[in-house]
């Protein structure tokens, strides 16, 4: 299968902003891509450096204007297209939700991102509500994707438990980048740790790993930090951990890989992780600690 990921640097013009998505959208199409992945809040800028009750304005229902303008371009291109969208789910109550849209157009399903941040420029608590459903996949005309967001590449279990309800792929829309009073050893350490964790979650399932990051400089407009330097470095992981494909840190790209997801079934032959799990002794893990 050929999956195109889009990397992009944002600006505060929103219209631009879409204008240029729909311009990389086709470019993936016309590489040959049936799948294609979008970065995390992609129609602007990363507005969570900030607590500002205002920017509660940029928030959309689903279905709405942007499962509307992306809808007619995925119709029109034959694709399916993810999209990470800033929903408005009622007055008050909001999310930071995934949309998958099927090569008709239509809304084949969405995620709510389950984990939630709240660290010095990630204020996401202030914004968006915790999902409410669950951990499971899309089922689309190219696969059963396990749509994640940002923050869920970090919890094992959100992998683990999109893989054991089906999904053949898990995909992770992405808006994570370096605070500039990092060192270069501490800045190094947090992208490989990145990297590594989820390359885990592909070891460990037996899937590939689809992880698209935004790149650029945003500027904290609290003026309390210097902003933030998206790292960018989207990738493929196959489902050993190989790296298929990486991206740069700080370019703009539109790429489409090659995925094999016939590859699979041949390592859980290999490495039959499902097979010998002892669920008889995990009960733990529903506890918040065991001390």
């Amino acid at each position: 299968m050929k999956v195109g990921l889009i990397q992009q640097a944002n600006s505060s013009d929103i219209t631009a902003n879409i204008d240029k998505l729909k311009q990389n959208i086709c470019k993936a199409a016309n590489l040959g891509a049936e799948l294609v992945v979008l970065q995390e809040l992609h129609n602007g800028l990363y507005f969570c450096q900030t607590e500002d009750t205002n920017l509660f304005d940029q928030a959309e229902t689903i279905p709405g204007p942007s499962t509307e303008i992306f809808g007619a371009l995925a119709k029109e291109l034959g694709i399916v297209l993810v999209l990470s969208l800033f929903e408005k789910r009622a007055p008050g109550l909001y999310h930071n939700t995934a949309v998958v849209l099927e090569k008709d157009g239509s809304i084949a399903g969405k995620y709510r991102k389950m984990h939630i941040p709240d660290d010095p420029a990630y204020y996401e608590k202030f914004y968006f509500t915790p999902g409410d459903m669950g951990f499971e996949p899309i089922s689309t005309s190219v696969g059963k994707l396990g749509v994640l967001v940002c923050w869920d590449q970090w919890y094992p279990e959100a992998a683990r438990l999109m893989a054991m309800r089906g999904a053949e792929m898990l995909i992770y829309p992405t808006a994570i980048g370096w605070e500039s009073s990092d060192t270069d050893e501490e800045k190094q350490r947090q992208l490989g740790a990145w990297v590594t964790v989820q390359r885990g979650h592909a070891v460990a399932n037996g899937l590939p790993v689809i992880t698209v990051n935004r790149t650029g400089h945003e500027p904290d407009p609290s003026g309390q930090t210097k902003g933030i330097q998206f790292w960018g470095n989207s990738f493929v992981a196959g489902p050993q951990g190989e790296l298929i494909a990486e991206f740069s840190n700080n370019k703009e790209e539109v790429r489409v890989i090659d995925i094999d997801k016939s590859r699979s079934e041949n390592v859980r032959r290999w490495w039959p992780f499902f097979r010998d799990r002892r669920i008889d002794a995990f009960g733990g893990l529903t506890e918040r600690f065991l001390i």
